[in-house]
């Protein structure tokens, strides 16, 4: 996809609540237009948006983009992981190897032998397209049906949904699903959450660790195309004074992509997240 076109991937959510969470009272929602100006100041455009979890307050630059789902790309190696560990297709992060098939491509950390945790520190798309391959389908369906993730479609073909098919999530969604994450409140068992999350790439802040996992379209789709779009999603991991997160910029130059982190430590840095 060499071009965004927004009208694509617009739905309506006509008399959905402010936020998808199913645990506890809604959070209150305000709008943060000042801190919109990262991304005038990169000279484009996109949306961070974060669950504050000590006062449970929501907050957003743009509740309409906010709300406006795009393919995950990588971002879904996150559910992904836990669904391969789940099932039992991939044993766990780091003795089970993944191997390569042999076809040499562009990224050149993707052509080697992976584990599921090095896999996903270098976002290795082929290896979990294999790993999409065993899940299946029936499987596959059955674990977004459970964790109410995006639209939940799928499509025909298994190893590519969330590249360049069906599927599509918003922000504020992704929020949901990471928070359900950090907070365990996901149909899985408590080694697939725990091993799952601790493969998330982390780095430490101030009183904690901040997880989170890129995605860009054009670049995790087909090897040598542009990006258009760029995903950050997770969590800071502070106990009770946690944040939750998910931005996504356009992508018009490639110093875009490396502002994913540096305008969401901004914002976080901002509201006393990190």
């Amino acid at each position: 996809m060499s071009k965004i076109d927004r009208r694509t991937f617009v739905t309506t959510l006509a008399g959905a609540a402010v936020c998808p969470f199913v645990a506890g009272a809604s959070p209150n929602f305000e709008l943060k237009a000042d801190m919109a100006a990262r991304f005038s100041e990169a000279g484009t455009e996109g949306v961070f948006a974060v669950l504050r979890v000590r006062d449970n307050k929501l907050l957003s630059t743009d509740e309409g983009r906010m709300r406006q789902p795009f393919i995950p790309a990588s971002t879904f190696k996150v559910p992904h992981a836990l669904i391969a560990l789940e099932t039992g297709v991939v044993a766990d992060a780091d003795k089970e190897i993944i191997h390569w098939d042999g076809q040499v491509r562009s990224i050149e950390a993707w052509n080697k032998d992976h584990t599921l945790r090095s896999a996903m520190a270098v976002s290795a798309v082929p290896v979990y397209q294999q790993i999409a391959r065993r899940i299946g389908t029936e499987r596959m369906q059955k674990y977004l049906d459970a964790f109410q993730y995006g639209n939940r479609e799928i499509g025909p073909v298994i190893d590519r949904f969330w590249l360049d098919g069906p599927l599509r999530i918003s922000a504020l969604e992704q929020i949901a699903f990471f928070d359900k994450l950090r907070r365990g409140d996901l149909p899985v068992s408590k080694r697939s959450l725990d091993i799952a999350r601790e493969i998330i790439p982390s780095e430490a802040v101030s009183g904690g660790h901040l997880r989170s996992k890129t995605g860009a379209l054009g670049i995790d789709g087909t090897p040598g195309e542009k990006a258009t779009l760029g995903w950050l999603a997770g969590y800071v991991d502070r106990g009770e004074d946690s944040s939750v997160f998910a931005m996504n910029i356009d992508i018009r130059s490639p110093a875009d992509l490396a502002r994913r982190m540096e305008i969401t430590k901004s914002i976080l840095g901002e509201i006393g997240a990190i």
